[in-house]
């Protein structure tokens, strides 16, 4: 399976990416995202892109459905992953559009980017 959400804490899901991110992996982490919005107020998302091989060029990443609907609840964000990622990876989670606060953090260093997401 190329994602796994969980929830870590009430209010932080963990998306897990691995291989090629496809439209159809996006569906399935913003269903899982709104379910938790629903279920406890704002969150905040440890996204940890493991083994990541990009995003499917064959998709259309122009749908900001989700952000519109739920730009507000995403309380922060850190993703975790190959450096060489950075730069797209926070385009993709339009760090400079939202109000809330985005941050990658390098290599496997999941602790550092979970007690970020504590603050």
């Amino acid at each position: 399976m190329p994602i796994a959400i969980t929830a870590e804490q009430p209010n932080t899901c963990r998306l897990e990416i691995r291989g090629q991110f496809s439209q159809q992996d996006l569906a399935a982490a913003q269903q899982a995202a709104a379910a938790e919005i629903r279920r406890s107020g704002k969150i905040r998302l440890l996204v940890v892109l493991a083994d990541f091989n990009g995003w499917d060029r064959g998709s259309a990443w122009d749908d900001l459905g989700f952000y519109i609907r739920h730009g507000d609840d995403i309380e922060r964000i850190a993703i975790v992953g190959e450096t060489r990622w950075r730069s797209e990876a926070l385009m993709f989670a339009a760090a400079d559009l939202r109000r809330a606060p985005v941050a990658f953090f390098g290599g496997s260093d999941v602790q550092a980017a979970r007690d970020w997401l504590a603050r």
